[in-house]
């Protein structure tokens, strides 16, 4: 059977767990030769294993000229990117008066900096060839207002808000692009950290809470976000752009 994105390649940012890593197996069942991009060789390495990719690129991508070398990398592997999706990230979660010069810069680095490099390394390919998916991942506490995401809700508005701009300019290019915004995800990694009794009680009241305002009364699952991402991803979302996308259970709507 042939995938809904045979002969279709893809940059996948943040790939090594969690959200990340399902999408990047969702794309690879779709039919996608996938190029995962982590933060440490280390991180690339347990993908590798875990993942058919095509390739792979390990760099902080926030850091100024790093997501060029990740555009070029994949580019030179993949020869051609169609799917850009900008799933790094990985804020400090904490009371606003609590955060500290590092943990906001971390927070804007790691959510907003990285996206706005990824998109500008790979806008111009996508241009140069007529088309292009850019989906950007976001998060449903920027209108719910979770507890203690303020200062994360600030960088990863501006993903919400950046693509609303890039749709209309490069509609004309056969580019779209999109957020999938999801609520608590209960990924392998933060289960884990959970059941061990190990977490702060602030980080249990904040799952807590995220939980509680999910009308479906469950947090989502990583596949679940994947699955959005595919989409649009894809050829049959080609006239959705500029678009967030909910994956909440129904935690914000409107």
């Amino acid at each position: 059977m042939i995938g809904a994105l045979s002969g279709r390649t893809a940059i996948v940012t943040g790939a090594a767990s969690g959200i990340g890593l399902a999408i990047v197996a969702q794309l690879i069942r779709d039919g996608a030769a996938v190029f995962g991009a982590t933060r440490s060789k280390e991180d690339l390495e347990r993908v590798y294993e875990r993942a058919g990719l095509a390739g792979g690129f390990a760099g902080e991508l926030h850091q100024p000229g790093v997501a060029d070398e990740l555009a070029a990398a994949a580019v030179e592997t993949l020869g051609h990117v169609d799917v850009l999706v900008n799933n790094a990230g990985g804020g400090v979660i904490r009371p606003t008066l609590e955060h500290t010069e590092e943990t906001l810069r971390a927070t804007v680095d790691n959510n907003l900096w990285t996206t706005i490099y990824c998109v500008r390394a790979v806008l111009p390919h996508m241009v140069s060839r007529g088309h292009g998916r850019i989906v950007n991942i976001g998060a449903d506490s920027v209108r719910t207002g979770l507890m203690d995401h303020a200062m994360y809700n600030a960088a990863k508005g501006g993903v919400h808000a950046m693509v609303t701009g890039l749709a209309r300019e490069f509609a004309g290019s056969g580019i779209t692009t999109n957020t999938v915004a999801p609520c608590y995800v209960r990924t392998p990694e933060l289960a884990k950290l959970l059941e061990s009794g190990e977490a702060p009680s602030r980080l249990e009241r904040v799952v807590e809470e995220g939980t509680r305002i999910v009308p479906l009364g469950r947090p989502g699952d990583p596949a679940e976000v994947a699955a959005v991402v595919a989409f649009l991803a894809g050829e049959q979302s080609r006239f959705v752009t500029g678009q967030t996308i909910y994956v909440n259970g129904g935690s914000s709507m409107g």
